[in-house]
């Protein structure tokens, strides 16, 4: 006893409703080539695209095959969603840690040139203080030419 459903109530889109009497007659047509069984050609003609409207089955074996068939595609997708949610995680990780391997040696460089900096520092205040002492020596010198011109005198 097999009944067709034509859905103009239930807010299925027509390009759904195509999508599932398609797959629903490409079941029905593989089961029935794959069983040989004369009960198996004698299928319901329940899937059908007239005039643009398809109709799906109502027919506990065609439902239960087509219900099958979406369990095993959603599955298949749950599937391939916890792959690639899993692989999105890895390499987030593994960025992350490289990023942070990254970050760590940044800062031990920044630690470093600002000690190298302080060193620079201190050099460039000997470096003045030296200069310092080099202008004293030569007012000690210029002082001690003009003692020695005064005294040769």
């Amino acid at each position: 006893m097999s009944s067709a459903f034509n859905d103009h109530s239930h807010h299925i889109s027509e390009e759904d409703l195509n999508y599932i009497a398609r797959t629903q007659r490409t079941l029905t047509a593989g089961r029935g080539h794959s069983t040989g069984s004369p009960s198996s050609s004698r299928r319901p003609s329940t899937s059908s695209t007239q005039s643009g409207n398809a109709s799906i089955s109502l027919d506990p074996r065609a439902l239960s095959a087509l219900s099958a068939h979406f369990d095993e595609l959603l599955g298949a997708i749950t599937t391939r969603v916890k792959l690639l949610s899993q692989q999105t995680l890895d390499a987030t990780n593994s960025y992350h840690r490289r990023a942070t391997s990254v970050a760590d040696m940044a800062n031990k460089e920044m630690e470093r040139l600002r000690d190298i900096l302080r060193q620079c520092d201190e050099l460039q205040n000997e470096f003045l203080k030296i200069k310092r002492i080099g202008d004293i020596v030569k007012g000690f010198r210029a002082r001690v030419e003009d003692l020695e011109k005064r005294i040769g005198k």
